[in-house]
C-alpha cells in the first residue's frame, strides 16, 4: 500500500500567475536545496530541464510530483486545470526533441525517460495520487482533456 502524501491546503494560482512566478522559482531552486524552496504546500518539488519541440531553447520547470508504489515520482500535466497542456509537457511528451529529460531533486540530478502513462495504469495511479491530493479531481472536472500523468523513473 502507498504512504499518504497528503498536500496542505493551498490556493490555486491562476494561469497568469503561473507563469510569472515560475521563473523566480526556477531560480531559488537553482540556488538553494532548503526544503523552504524545495517544497511547496506540503508537495515535493522536482525541476525538470527540457528542450523546445519547436524552439530548440532549454526550458525549466518547477513540478509537484508524487512517488508511485515503486518510488518513482510521478508529474501531473494540469497546469491548474488549464483547457490546454502546458508547454513542459508538449515538450516532456516529444521523444524526437526530448529521448531523455533532466530532472533535479534538491542535491540530486539525473537523465529520465520520462514515461507518459496510458490507460489501464493511468486510471490506477490517477486513482491513487487524487486520494491524496483530491485536487486534481475539481481540475479535472473542469476541463474536456485528460490531464496527462507521467512517470519520471530515477535511474
Amino acid at each position: 500500500m502507498i504512504e499518504s502524501q497528503r498536500n496542505e491546503p493551498f490556493e490555486t494560482p491562476s494561469h497568469e500567475e503561473i507563469l510569472a512566478i515560475t521563473p523566480m522559482h526556477v531560480e531559488a531552486l537553482e540556488s538553494s536545496n532548503d526544503d523552504a524552496v524545495w517544497v511547496t504546500a506540503g508537495m515535493k518539488v522536482v525541476l525538470v530541464t527540457t528542450i523546445g519541440r519547436k524552439s530548440g531553447n532549454v526550458h525549466k520547470t518547477p513540478v509537484p510530483y508524487w512517488l508511485d508504489g515503486s518510488g518513482n515520482r510521478v508529474i501531473v500535466a494540469s497546469f491548474a486545470g488549464a483547457d490546454r497542456n502546458p508547454a513542459w509537457y508538449h515538450n516532456l511528451a516529444d521523444k524526437n526533441a526530448n529521448p531523455t529529460v533532466t530532472v533535479r531533486e534538491q542535491d540530486e540530478v539525473w537523465d529520465s525517460d520520462a514515461e507518459v502513462l496510458q490507460t489501464p495504469e493511468y486510471e490506477e495511479i490517477w486513482a491513487q495520487l487524487t486520494a491524496d491530493r483530491p485536487f486534481y479531481i475539481d481540475y479535472q472536472a473542469g476541463i474536456s482533456r485528460r490531464i496527462p500523468l507521467i512517470r519520471i523513473p530515477k535511474p
